[in-house]
This record gives structure tokens, C-alpha cells and sequence, in this order.
């Protein structure tokens, strides 16, 4: 939302006679820059106390003064400004700190996405704590960047630094999940650019550069990849474009991807020491960041590290679905970690930041366990999975097995190890004709990409489809490789991988992976509902390393690990579990034009014929965290395919 254009709710916010607002703050960095910052404190008649309190920062790049979509409740679709939200953490006994990031609406600086944030919070802690009003110790919130911003601080260890509470976002390393993803990279960051431009400072002063902008078609496009300098839709905007460009040429892990802000694993053993929460969902980009977070912080830390993860997409934790599926109402946040977010954050804080202290509001581990619903259409149109909160004391769950399901060559799953001394099967990725993307974990991809949970059938709502919308079971580079109905319910709760034996006739290609809950055929869905929970990829030349290319020996047969993004799911009895193999999903990931051009720079694709082994010696599996199921028996819900329903 522009600092030009708020609705004039935001623009017109007055604050009540207890809560002091000092607008416009200039924090000076050690580079000289000023970053704008809000202060609001607890007053008396509009005068602020003179009692020092604990702070709570949120540092953000999109606007202080705005307002996120995600940041309502259960009750009140409506979203809040945060200017409103502050005036909820002061009456809750808070100094709250709101900044603009640098390069962000009123402050100063160019911005670089993600590469200031640690030095930048550092030097903000480091003033706060320096004033009056501050007893010395800063909470620290956001949601998807403000996460980013927090941890990139975070691994600086400021002194103040007390607590923490990371939604959605804190690269593990972003490299390997958030900016590229076994190697791809995502495209997300194209969309959120190309909006993040519109929006800059340089455009609000520049009516030629808001103009440039404007007038380009995003999606169009997203049909001439790859882009290059100064031949893009961010042209208009040079260091929007420069940052976007060097994050997608920069395919080898190096030097670029462990600067800070973008690696915090590779700062776990400095990373700051005090009370934190790393929350995400299972169709969120950053779920995987989140369970690295955890297990790499739990093991080196005092503090208390905790884990949530809900069914959500991005920052959508007070919504009951997540795309055409919905999860009954115990999915929100609200009404199962507390009242609603603020709640369950004030709640943290007070436990760690209040002098007398209070109840630690959560578990170490909080999950959504996705699945028992009736498998019917609600009355908004969506697909009834359900689920269940459970609470759990590690990541994964000490009751997961990690369990091999086999790929056949009759396209069976089957925990049954295959036999043929020689089997494959084949398909030709073609890159001008890549596998629509249709939901998934993924963010900020509007108007290109959607996430979520979806039937996974071609659309007139997703980029790439085309009539007559085939089930993407149906085309030719999909291999479906599924179990027979389920005897009985089956829970995964955990990581999720592949390992495949591959070949290819090209020097590179990649391999693609999603894991599918395929609902039986219904009165409501009568082709039934191929539900997908997660996916991953990977690219064929960082097979061996992320940090040296590989390239195939057309024909060899390669052995490969492809990893996919955290889930949590209760397979019905009668339904099935389904794993789709290919070579793209687009636009989530840049599509691999097979020739093994230098990353961002293919323009000769040309189609590969790839290959999945899934014989005696080279026997590809899906790997499944199956748990022991604990009081889950058969459901009236499961519907057996061979009854009508």
C-alpha cells in the first residue's frame, strides 16, 4: 500500500488519549542513513508516562503506516492498520517501535531487499535501548519480511535483544528455501519486485518512473523468460531490477547467499540467545525455514525455541481454508493458541519481557494435523479435509518412522520394494510447454500465482492452463504414481523426500516432486479431489553440491535426493497417496531450458527426455514420516471407491 494512497482510515488515524505517537522518529545508522520510526507510548490525557517498559519492534518495508491483509481475526474480516494494532501492545504495558525499512516509504536509503536488515536492526536496538523510556530489554515481531528483519539481527546478537516472535519468514538460508529451491529459482521474488517498485519512494517522486511501471503486463511477461538488464518489467526501477537479476543468476551457493539476513544457519552459534517463536504453515513458503530455525536454535540454545505450524497460507492464520480446501473450524489461530494473534503475542511477551513474568503460552511444538473431514463441499464451495491441533515436544515427532514407498512400474506406490532387474518409464519436458502451477506453498505471487490447497486440474484461474482444463494426472510429462485406496487411515507428520535414479538426454534438466491426497469420487467432487499437500524440485546439476555444477552424461544413470517442504496430513481410508513426478512448475520455479546455460541466461531451450528408474537395483522411493496413528480410527467420512457417496 503506497504512503500516497492509504485509505483514509490509515491516513486519518488519531490516537486515544492514552496512547502517545511520535510520528516520524529518525533512528541514525553507522552509514549516517536515517530510518523513519513511529513511537508509541502509554499516556495520561495524551501525555506520555515518563516509566520506562519494555519495547516491541517491528521493523517493515511495507509502510508503517499500513496494514497487512492477514492481520484480522476470526471474527472481524476486517483487516487492521498498524498504528491500531500498536495501540493494542501499549495498553497491553508496551513502548512499540514501527519502522520503515531502508529505501521504504519515509526513510531514507536505497533499499536492497533483505541485505541491510541485520546491521540495520542492530543499530535500532541500539538506539531504543538508549532512551529514556526503554527499560533495556526489545521484543522484536513481524510477519514474512519483518521475520526476515528480525533474524537477520538476530544474528548479529545485539545487546537488548530479549524476545522474539517470527511469522512466516527468518531464512534458514535462502538459498535452499525462500529465494531458490533445489537450485530453481523462485519466482515469487519476480511478482514481489515488480510490485515492491510501484511502491518505492524513487516512484511516488518520479511521475515518468510510476508511469513506466504501470503500464507493463506482468503476466506477459512472465512469457518472455528470461529477463536481462534493462529488458524487464522493472527497467523503469534499475536497483529493483539489479537485486531481482543477481538473485536469479547467482545459481551456485556462495558467498552471495551467506551474507546476513539471507543464511542464519550459518550464524546459529551467535545467533541471539533469548525466548523465541518461529511460526509458519504448511502453504507457506517459509515452513521449511521454520523447522530449521527450530532444530538448529533448540540444540545450541538456554532460551526457550518454540514451533508453530498451522494449515494457513502466508499470514492467513485467522481463515478456516487455504485455496478450494477448508479445514474445519479449529483451524484458525484464534480460539486454539489464544483469543487472537495479538493475544497470543502479548501473552509471549508478558512470559519474558514483564518483570513478574507469566505463563508461557505454548508447547514447544504446536501442529495442525491436516485431514478426518467428511470430504464433502461446504456451503462456500470448498472441500471439507478437517483437522486436529496437536501438541507435540520435538520436530519432527518423536512418533514418526520414516517409511519407504516404493515407485513400480505398473505406477503403484507400494511399501513393496520392486523386483525387475530392469524398469523405467519416461516422459519428454518440453520448457515452452511447462506444468501449470496450481497453489502450493508459495507467497506474494499475485496476479501470476495463487497458493494453497487445490484439485490439481488445469483452471481458467491459474497462469498456463488452457482449455479443455486437464487434470494435470492427464498430460504426458506428469508421471502419477499412487497406492491403492487405503485400507486404513494412514497420519504423516514430518519432512518429506525423494530419492529417484534418473537419466536424461540433456547435459541438465530438473525433477519435480508433489505429494497428493486424492480423495475418492463423491456426489459433490464425482472425479474425485487430487489434494496437494506438498512439493519440491530439484536441478540436475547441483545433484552432487549446491556449490559446484554437475552436469549429466546423457543416458548415465543418476541417483538424486529432492526434498520438499514439511507437512502434516491424515490419509483417509479409501483414500489414496499420490506422487507426481515431472520436470517444471511454472511460474512457481524458472523453468529449466535443459541446454545448461549459466543460470537466468538460457535462451536455446530445447526438450529433454528424462527418465525414472524403479527396478530391483535401482529402486526410486518417496519417503514418508508415517506416525503411529494415536486414536485415529476409520472415520464416517472415508469413503471407499467402490460405494457411491
Amino acid at each position: 500500500m503506497s504512503s500516497t494512497a492509504r485509505p483514509d482510515r490509515f491516513r486519518a488515524f488519531t490516537p486515544p488519549i492514552d496512547v502517545h505517537v511520535s510520528r516520524d522518529v529518525m533512528v541514525t545508522l553507522r552509514d549516517g542513513v536515517r530510518l523513519a520510526t513511529d513511537i508509541y507510548r502509554p499516556a495520561q490525557d495524551g501525555v506520555p508516562l515518563q516509566s520506562p517498559l519494555p519495547v516491541l519492534l517491528e521493523r517493515t518495508p511495507y509502510d508503517k503506516l499500513g496494514v497487512n491483509h492477514g492481520d484480522r481475526t476470526r471474527d472481524d474480516p476486517e483487516p487492521r492498520s498498524k498504528p491500531e494494532l500498536a495501540v493494542e501492545f501499549v495498553r497491553g504495558g508496551y513502548v512499540v517501535a514501527i519502522q520503515d525499512c531502508r529505501g521504504r516509504y519515509a526513510s531514507e536509503g536505497v533499499f536492497e531487499k533483505y541485505l541491510a536488515e541485520g546491521e540495520d536492526g542492530f543499530d535500532t536496538i541500539a538506539w531504543l535501548v538508549e532512551q529514556p523510556w526503554c527499560d533495556g530489554r526489545v521484543g522484536t515481531f513481524g510477519l514474512s519480511y519483518g521475520a526476515h528483519a528480525q533474524s537477520a539481527l538476530a544474528c548479529l546478537a545485539p545487546p537488548g535483544l530479549a524476545a522474539m516472535f517470527l511469522d512466516s519468514g527468518g531464512f534458514s538460508s535462502a538459498y535452499h528455501s525462500g529465494i531458490r529451491q533445489g537450485g530453481a529459482f523462485e519466482l515469487k521474488q519476480a511478482t514481489w519486485a515488480y510490485k515492491h517498485a510501484l511502491l518505492s519512494p524513487a516512484t511516488a517522486a518520479d511521475p515518468i518512473r510510476r508511469k513506466a511501471l504501470e503500464a507493463q503486463d506482468l503476466k506477459a511477461w512472465f512469457k518472455r523468460m528470461p529477463w536481462s538488464d534493462g529488458v524487464s518489467p522493472l527497467s523503469a526501477a534499475p536497483e529493483y531490477e539489479k537485486y531481482l537479476l543477481d538473485q536469479w543468476r547467482n545459481g551456485l551457493f556462495g558467498p552471495y547467499w551467506t551474507q546476513t539476513g539471507l543464511y542464519a544457519r550459518g550464524a546459529y552459534d551467535v545467533y541471539s540467545d533469548v525466548p523465541m517463536v518461529h511460526m509458519s504453515s504448511w502453504f507457506d513458503p517459509y515452513s521449511l525455514t521454520a523447522t530449521e530455525n527450530y532444530l538448529g536454535l533448540t540444540e545450541r540454545k538456554a532460551s526457550p525455541v518454540k514451533l508453530v505450524l498451522g494449515p494457513w497460507t502466508h499470514g492467513q492464520r485467522s481463515v478456516t481454508h487455504a485455496g478450494d480446501v477448508d479445514f474445519g473450524p479449529e483451524a484458525t489461530l484464534d480460539g486454539a493458541l489464544a483469543e487472537n494473534y495479538v493475544a497470543l503475542r502479548l501473552a509471549w511477551f508478558d512470559a519474558w519481557l514483564k518483570p513478574s513474568g507469566g505463563i508461557d503460552p505454548l508447547p514447544p511444538v504446536k501442529l495442525f494435523i491436516m485431514g478426518g473431514g467428511s470430504g464433502r463441499k461446504t456451503s462456500d464451495g470448498r472441500l471439507d479435509h478437517g483437522g486436529r491441533w496437536r501438541d507435540e515436544t520435538a520436530w519432527p515427532p518423536k512418533a514418526s518412522v520414516m517409511t519407504d514407498f516404493f515407485l513400480r512400474l505398473d505406477d503403484d506406490l507400494s511399501t513393496t520394494a520392486p523386483t525387475e532387474p530392469e524398469a523405467f518409464v519416461e516422459y519428454v519436458h518440453d520448457p515452452l510447454s511447462p506444468v501449470p502451477t496450481i497453489g502450493g506453498a508459495l507467497a506474494s505471487g499475485a496476479p501470476v500465482m495463487e497458493a494453497g490447497a487445490f484439485d490439481q486440474r488445469e483452471d481458467s484461474r491459474f497462469f498456463g492452463c488452457q482449455a479443455p482444463y486437464r487434470a494435470l494426472a492427464d498430460r504426458d510429462d506428469v508421471l502419477v504414481f499412487q497406492t491403492q485406496p487405503l485400507a486404513e487411515d494412514v497420519e504423516i507428520v514430518g519432512p518429506v523426500t525423494a530419492e529417484l535414479f534418473v537419466s536424461s538426454d540433456c547435459v541438465d534438466t530438473d525433477f519435480t516432486i508433489k505429494l497428493i491426497d486424492v480423495h475418492p469420487a463423491s456426489q459433490d467432487y464425482p472425479d474425485g479431489f487430487a489434494m496437494n499437500l506438498t512439493h519440491g524440485i530439484l536441478r540436475a546439476r547441483y545433484r552432487l553440491s549446491f556449490d559446484h555444477e554437475s552436469r549429466f552424461a546423457p543416458g548415465d544413470v543418476y541417483r538424486i535426493e529432492i526434498e520438499a517442504f514439511p507437512t502434516a496430513n491424515l490419509f483417509l481410508r479409501g483414500h489414496r497417496i499420490r506422487l507426481d513426478v515431472s520436470s517444471s512448475n511454472f511460474p512457481h520455479f524458472d523453468v529449466n531450458p535443459n541446454s545448461g546455460e549459466p543460470e537466468g541466461y538460457g535462451r536455446t531451450p530445447r526438450p529433454a527426455r528424462n527418465r525414472i528408474y524403479v527396478d530391483a537395483t535401482r529402486p526410486s522411493r518417496l519417503l514418508l514420516p508415517v506416525t503411529a496413528r494415536r486414536g485415529v480410527g476409520p472415520r464416517s467420512g472415508a469413503v471407499d471407491e467402490t460405494e457411491p457417496a
